[in-house]
């Protein structure tokens, strides 16, 4: 029983999962910091509010607080742009420059417009002959 416990936490992938959940976590403080402490000041120093927690709706007896829900997807969608231009852009260059595409070694079929090697003599998908390249 022990040896399958061990070997099932010592797998690849729980291990990369969590490292994956603590990174995430350590990262989600970052944004929700660089939103928290810089973006929402330079928006509320724009437009005179800091949130929109005032805004309230009185139902009856109850009192709906909706603007504490634009506050939550205003958080949100910081959050995701912040996410977005600060690490999925940056990841992309860099991916894309330390890892560019292979050369294409591979050409289009004259019948079926598969890719087929360039050097083949005959498409692998419909069998016609192809000239060389």
């Amino acid at each position: 029983m022990l040896k399958g416990f061990r070997d099932f936490i010592l797998r690849g992938n729980v291990v990369d999962l969590a490292v994956a959940v603590l990174i995430g976590a350590a990262f989600g403080a970052i944004t929700t910091s660089l939103v928290g402490d810089i973006v929402t000041p330079l928006i509320a120093a724009t437009v005179g509010k800091p949130n929109f927690g005032y805004l309230e709706l009185h139902v009856g007896s109850g009192v709906v607080k909706y603007g504490n829900f634009f506050n939550a997807v205003i958080t949100f969608l910081l959050n995701a742009a912040v996410v977005y231009f600060f690490m999925v852009l940056p990841m992309q260059y860099l991916l894309k420059r330390f890892n560019p595409p292979p050369p294409a070694d591979t050409r289009a079929c004259p019948e079926c417009k598969s890719d087929i090697p360039k050097d083949a003599t005959r498409c692998k998908f419909c069998t016609q002959p192809v000239p060389a390249a």
